[in-house]
Parts: structure tokens; sequence; C-alpha cells
């Protein structure tokens, strides 16, 4: 099973990234079928450097995980060429193939101005537009205060509805004040968690290819000039 980490922290080091890496640990703890607290320290792939490595978890009855990271902070100017060219440069081609191949993905960005950044929604925005139906998808923010946790139910779960991806219940939001604090490390649990149980049926849950079956009868596509014209009739 593959787990690909995409950040959109921009500051090495980035309490996003933090969040990421702490996220990941935990999911591949609980697919190894260990639910025990602690601060794994694994070895991750940077995609964006176009690296082959991954961390990988074990364990008696257990999932191997591996885990790749997508820096989004190196790929913003390929985001924007992108845009302007509609072609992606090979670290940006590497990190989409990365996404759209994945298993399952944690997603992570800072607040900026009561949502996500604009250049984590500029990556999601040049993907295919049913490259993550059906992916299981943990979304994580951080931000100055609390007061921004909302983030993740009115911007960042609508985004990966609309996007067809299968988000798992728990969100997790890290303010300032959160670290060290009592209640993260509970909620990255219980997130993790629930990732790592959609990780057993992920491959049967992947994206199906929106075609019709041979054979089937396809509608014929009526110009709308001629829909307009026998309304007026």
């Amino acid at each position: 099973m593959r787990v690909v980490l995409v950040s959109a922290g921009l500051s090495v080091p980035s309490s996003t990234r933090l969040l990421g890496d702490r996220l990941a640990a935990a999911v591949v703890r609980r697919a190894a079928g260990d639910g025990a607290g602690g601060t794994d320290v694994i070895d991750r792939t940077d995609v964006a450097e176009g690296a082959d490595g991954a961390a990988s978890g074990s364990g008696s009855g257990s999932r191997n995980v591996e885990v790749q990271v997508v820096e989004l902070r190196e790929l913003a100017v390929e985001i924007a060429h992108h845009f302007t060219n509609g072609f992606p440069g090979p670290s940006l081609a590497a990190a989409l193939r990365a996404v759209t191949e994945a298993d399952a993905l944690i997603v992570v960005t800072p607040v900026f101005s009561a949502s996500y950044s604009g250049l984590f929604k500029s990556f999601f925005d040049v993907m295919e537009k049913d490259a993550l139906a059906g992916t299981p998808v943990l979304i994580g923010a951080t931000g100055g205060s609390a007061r921004h946790s909302l983030v993740l139910e009115h911007a960042m779960r609508p985004l990966f509805a609309y996007l067809r991806a299968v988000v798992v219940p728990t969100a997790v939001y890290a303010a300032s004040e959160d670290w060290g604090a009592d209640g993260l490390a509970e909620r990255i649990e219980r997130a993790a968690g629930e990732l790592a149980g959609l990780l057993g049926g992920a491959g049967a849950r992947r994206r199906t290819p929106a075609v019709s079956p041979a054979g089937a009868a396809v509608e014929d596509v009526v110009p709308f000039a001629e829909r307009l014209a026998a309304l007026r009739r």
C-alpha cells in the first residue's frame, strides 16, 4: 500500500509538514497493527526530487505501507507554468503521478485568509477531474489560532468531496497552542486509524473509469443551439 503525503507548508521547518509527518507515522503504525502512541521516525521519499525509496511499516498480520512526500513549496514554479502553458514540468508530473496512483492521501495545508493556501488549491486544480475518485483522504491544517479550525469543514472537505475522494470522518487541525497540549495526539491517532481502516479495501474502491460498457447505447449529444431552437417552436 502506498500513502502519499501532500504538504503545502512554505517554511523550513514547517508546522504543516510536522503535522503531516505525525499523521503519516500514525497511519503506518495503525496499518501495521500497532495502536501504541509515540513519535516514530520514518524516512520518506520526496517525490518532487524524483527519489524512488519510501518508508514502510509492517507487523504480524499487518499491511505494509509506503509513505511518499510531495512538498508543494518545491513545485510552485512548475504549477504556475502549468497554468500558462498547459504542460507539467518533470517534477510536477512525477508528483501528480504519485498522487493519482496512491492508495490513500494525507493532505495538509496552512490556513491563509480563512481557507486553504493558494498553492494547495492550485496543485489540485491542475489535476485531472476524476483522478482522485474513490481515493481515501485524510485532511489536516495548521494555523495560528483555533478560530480557523472550521477551514477543514467549510473549505477542505467540500473540495475533496467535489473531487469524489473518500474523506475520513476525523479531520485534524493544529493551532500554535495545540503543539505539546492534550488532545492533538488523540485526534491524530483517531484520524490515522480511520485512514488505515480504509486502506484495507482501497484497491477495490479505487476509481473506475466513467466509460460505457461495451455494446451499451450511448446517447447522442445534441448541440445546445438545436435544443434552444426546439424550445422556441
